[in-house]
Formats: structure tokens, sequence, C-alpha cells
């Protein structure tokens, strides 16, 4: 299937998205799609599936201009599209969220359960991917339902697969499982429009790549014609001399001492401490457990064992408003369901964390209010018209953004990151690590978890690798490499 999107315009109101846009898929081929958070990339592809409708310009799938009414015709005539943000159905399970819609029924009117796991165990032994089917959704790590999306994809017969962000909450072995079957996919025929920030995954999967900034086109090219610093420099307009900041900040005293925390079989006496001004680094594969010790930490999950200090006094935290008191704020991994009201407004989710602030007598001062956020979205370059928008509209990256900033302004001691950057174009990835680095400057603790793992080298004073829930290796700035982190992380030994 060949699919060309030709001077393509797209306006919500007053605000341009896509200004005379254009681009083509050939068959067979995997075509990379980057540009900045809130380029156009999204709502580019949402055209094509049939989401949104174009003001202007047209779409040819095979030569003849189509116009789908909705995503389902478009899935139904083989485009699929694998979202960032997975739409699951979290009380249900596994099998019940691949078939959602698209049930097999047997001869006497019942669903026909066996074949549906016939089927689904199919798709996840090709992905070299075990689950069980009967699992909710819900227990899953978003690494786990992001597989779980890409397997229900490859249940239909998809002639073109949009693939955004499909490895941002992938670890090692999972990217290298994924790409197995993509370049699997497209020896069949099968056309990838792949979606990604990370760069070294562009040059080393796609065909052809193409650049878009602010709703334009700004250059289509083989992928081996190119480079990652042309690339960098048509996506943000200006050349980015370094991605990672110079972290040699100086150390203050112990901030964070976490002694014997054990929940089950999740994670086991996992001991560690944090000092101020220090960017410590959480790394390991995929259900490692490197999300749940970090939400046990915030009163998220229990633990049943353990001991936390903050500024050397023993706090005890049953809830996230404990751990708030306390002076530790959380970035979830999973946005959308925990780290924003995405129906609520700009101002009232970065206001959140601060509402104190600003309240007096049972009212809210929304002048002093604006200020505040106006002040921190302003810092982080939040890409919106009005701090009155609701979240729901912005780009994934520009969300993520708003998360950090309700975290800013609180005081904290300790900021945990999960996964920060994940869907986070360079420009904003960039920002990110800048803002790491003037918090790590006035003395805030900070943890990060992250599964890439050049990030982790670039960011990190040191490294905590997991395993199989318990630190099985530390490495300090002088030891990380990819190769420690990994050996630690899949249970050897240096």
């Amino acid at each position: 299937m060949e699919v060309k999107l030709e001077d393509i315009k797209k306006s919500f109101g007053d605000n341009v998205v896509l200004s005379d846009t254009n681009f083509d898929l050939k068959t067979g081929e995997i075509h990379a799609l980057v540009g900045e958070n809130g380029a156009g990339k999204s709502t580019l592809m949402n055209i094509l599936t049939g989401l949104h409708e174009q003001n202007e310009g047209e779409v040819l799938i095979d030569g003849v201009e189509t116009k789908f009414s909705n995503p389902r015709e478009a899935e139904e005539n083989g485009i699929s599209f694998i979202h960032q943000e997975m739409i699951t159905w979290p009380d249900m399970s596994v099998l019940e969220n691949m078939f959602m819609g698209k049930e097999i029924g047997s001869t006497i009117g019942w669903m026909n359960n066996k074949e549906m796991a016939r089927q689904a165990n199919k798709v996840f032994e090709d992905l070299g991917f075990s689950i069980n089917l009967n699992r909710e959704m819900r227990t899953l790590s978003v690494g786990q339902q992001q597989l779980v999306e890409i397997a229900k994809t490859l249940l239909n017969d998809a002639k073109v697969i949009i693939m955004d962000e499909p490895t941002a909450a992938l670890a090692g072995r999972e990217i290298k499982i994924l790409f197995d079957i993509i370049k699997k996919l497209t020896a069949e025929g099968v056309s990838i429009i792949y979606i990604s920030h990370r760069m070294e995954e562009i040059f080393e999967i796609s065909d052809r790549v193409t650049v878009m900034r602010d709703g334009a086109t700004v250059s289509t090219k083989l992928t081996k014609d190119t480079n990652n610093d042309e690339i960098v420099r048509q996506m943000v307009g200006r050349d980015i001399e370094s991605y990672y900041p110079d972290m040699d900040i100086k150390k203050g005293n112990i901030i964070l001492e976490v002694e014997n925390l054990t929940k089950g079989n999740v994670f086991e006496d996992v001991s560690f401490s944090l000092h101020e001004g220090e960017i410590l680094t959480f790394s390991g594969l995929m259900g490692a457990g490197r999300t749940e010790i970090m939400r046990a930490i915030f009163g998220a999950d229990a633990s049943k064992l353990g001991r936390i200090k903050v500024n050397n006094k023993e706090v005890k935290i049953k809830s996230p408003s404990d751990a708030i008191k306390a002076g530790i704020g959380f970035v979830t991994e999973n946005r959308k369901d925990e780290g924003l009201i995405l129906d609520f407004s700009i101002r009232d989710n970065v206001s959140l964390t601060a509402l104190n602030e600003f309240s007096k007598g049972g009212w809210i001062h929304r002048k002093e209010e604006g200020e505040f956020v106006d002040l921190l979205v302003k810092r982080l370059s939040v890409k919106m018209t009005d701090i009155k928008q609701p979240v729901l509209s912005l780009s994934g990256g520009n969300q993520q953004k708003v998360v950090l900033a309700k975290w800013i302004g609180v005081g904290l001691n300790v900021l945990i990151l999960d996964e920060p950057t994940r869907g986070v174009d360079v420009g904003a990835k960039k920002e990110i690590y800048e803002l790491m680095k003037e918090l790590a400057e006035r003395g805030v603790g900070i943890i990060v978890v992250s599964s890439d793992l050049p990030e982790v080298i670039g960011i990190s004073d040191r490294v905590l690798v997991i395993h199989e829930g318990t630190i099985a290796g530390e490495l300090n700035k002088a030891e990380m490499t990819e190769e420690n982190i990994m050996v630690y992380a899949t249970g050897g030994s240096r």
C-alpha cells in the first residue's frame, strides 16, 4: 500500500497546526517522521486515519483520493495506529483488550475464547514475549502494555502501521524484538510510519526520514544521506551543541535514606542514600522493579518492610500526601492516568500541588495563582495558547512539561522522575536536563528511573542497577558504560 498526503492544511479555530504539509509512504518501507513535540506529527497521522478532517489538501491511498470517517474505518482498510498514549481498558483482561470490538464468536453464539487465545498466543510467540492473557491490564507495567498494543495491531491484516514512540517504555531486549518484528513485516510488504525522538533508532531502522517543524514539512531524505546533527537542526531551527549539560555539581549532606525496603515478590532489601544536589539513576530491564520501588517510597503503593529518612529524620509514608509533606515529589511514568487531570486546565494542573499558597479563607486567589503558573510554563517553554487551555489538547511532550511544572514550585527536598523524557523531543529533553541541573544546584536530590542508557550515562552521578527486585550493582561516573550496566541488569557480575 502506498500513501500520499499532499498540501495538507489544518486549523483548530484560529490555531494553525498544519500548513502545506507533505508526506508519502512506499510499500514495504520504514519511513521515520520526526519533529519537536507540537510540530504536527500526530495531527497529520490523525488526518490519515480519519480522526480529523483536513481543511485543505488530499490523502491518496494507492493513487486514489480517500477520506476515512473514523480510525475504525482506516483500520478495516489496512491502516493501524499504535498511539504513544495507549488506549486500554484497565479492569479488563489482556485477551479482552486485544479483541475489543473484534470478538470471535462460536457457532452457538458464545465468544470463542479458545480461538482468540490461540491467535493471541501466536502473536506473542512471534514477539518473543510471554504474558498471562487473563491478567488485568492495570496490573501490567507501561512497557508490557505497549507490547500488548503492538500485539493487538498484529492481529489485524494491516498494510500500513503507524508507530508513535513504540520503544519509549521498552528496554534493550524488547526493542530488539520489536525491530526484528518490524523488519519481518516490511519484508512481507507492510509499510511502517515510525515516529520517534530517539535518533539512534531512526538511523538503525528507517529507510527515509521526514522532518516537521511548526506544522510544516522541512525535508524528506534517505536516512543514509543525512545525519543526526542535520536532523536536530531542522527540527529545532538551531544547533544544539550538547544534549547533556555539565552535571558536575557540589554534593551536600545525605538528604534521603532508604533502608531494607521490601514488598513481597516485587522487590527486596532495597537500601540506598541520596545526597543534596545528586542525580542518582535507577537502571535495569523492564519489570525489574524500578518503578515499584519509587511508588513505595512515594506512598503510592505499600511496602511491607523498610524505613525512610529525610534529612536524617525518619518519616512514615503511607500515602502520597505523606510524601509531599516530607518534601518528596514524584513525576510518574504514566502521565495520562496518574500525572495529570486531563480535563483540567494547564493552570489547575500546575497549581494543584501548591494550592495552599494561593488559598485564604477557602478562596483561591486566581491572580497570584496565574502569575505563579505563567512563570513556570514559560520557564519550561510549554507550547500553548493560554494557561486556561485543557491539558488534553497539548502534545505528549508538552503534557510532560506540565507535570514537571507541577512540582518545581513546591520547595522539594527530593524529586523522583520516572522516565521523564519518554516521548519527548531532543529540544525538550535538553530543557528537562537543564531543569534537573538547576534543581540540583539548589540542593534538591534527584532520582531518575530511565531505560535510555545514553541518558543514564549522560546525566547521572551514580547508577543503581536493579535486577529482579534487588540492587544488583552500583556504578560511579568513571565506571558507567552501557556494557557494565547491562551486565548487572541481566544478573551478571563484574
